[in-house]
This record gives C-alpha cells, structure tokens and sequence, in this order.
C-alpha cells in the first residue's frame, strides 16, 4: 500500500521551515530570534571579515556560500541545472566594509525571496528535483546558520 503526503501538507511544513530558517522563528526547531537573517542582522562588518581560525573562510564568505548555493539549487529546481560549478568561487570573501557587508547580507535576501517565489509558484510537488531542491536549501541553510552561530561564539563582540 502507498501512502502519500497532501501536497498542502507538504508546502505548509515546507515554508514554515523555510520562514523560520531565513526569517524569524515560529518554534518549530530554533530558538526565539536566531533565524538566519535575524542572526545577520546583529553582525558587524568587522565580525563577518573574520574568521573564528586560520584554516576556515570568513563569516561573511558562509553567508556568500549560502546565496550561492540558492541560486544554484533554483536552477536544479527547476530541472536547469547549470554545469561545472564553481563551488570554491562561493567562499572566496574575505574582509568586508560595512556596505560590503549589507550588499552581501542584502544579495542573500534578494535570492531567498526570488527562490520562495519560485516554490510558491509550483503547481505540483512531484518532482524529486522540486522536493529535493527544497529539503536541500533547509538542510543546508540549517547547517550554515549554525556554523555562523558558533563562529560568533567564537568571534565574539566587536
């Protein structure tokens, strides 16, 4: 016997995680104000052009990392993939003035808005490429907020 997921239960999981991951948090898994843009928000420039040891990328190059990869996983969403990535080329931010750091922090925002609307806009969930896409950007937006998360235990207060 199969057994199936309302697509309406699926999408409503899927953007209350998503909300609460990028925005602010509903309690689901996080806890009261770290969501990953409330997280940015009390980041200094000085604070992302760190990184918590010499052998990591900055935070700022994590919150590049992380627009990257959005806009990457749209295309695999919407079966384009693109080819050869350059992964590497999405962790070479170094140190950061602070417009740097709003237009990288602002450049994050643009693409998690763009890549909702593209979620949103599905007519059907039965795609492995649109379910996996989309577990994929929590999961992995998930690991990162937590590695900016302990890096400014780390970094400390500037």
């Amino acid at each position: 016997m199969t057994v199936t997921i309302p697509q309406e239960r699926f999408t409503y999981t899927l953007f209350g995680l998503l909300s609460e991951t990028f925005e602010s948090v509903h309690g689901i898994y996080l806890d009261r104000g770290t969501s990953l843009f409330e997280t940015l928000d009390g980041i200094s420039a000085g604070q992302a052009s760190r990184a918590s040891s010499g052998r990591c990328a900055t935070l700022a190059a994590q919150v590049n990392h992380v627009r990257f990869y959005l806009d990457i996983l749209e295309g695999y969403m919407l079966e384009a993939p693109q080819k050869d990535v350059d992964w590497q080329s999405s962790w070479q931010v170094g140190a950061v003035s602070a417009e740097e750091w709003e237009s990288l922090k602002m450049s994050l925002r643009e693409s998690y808005a763009r890549v909702r609307r593209t979620m949103e806009g599905f007519d059907s969930w039965d795609s492995d490429h649109r379910v996996g896409g989309a577990v994929a950007i929590v999961v992995h937006t998930a690991h990162h907020l937590g590695e900016i998360r302990q890096m400014l235990c780390v970094l400390g207060d500037e």
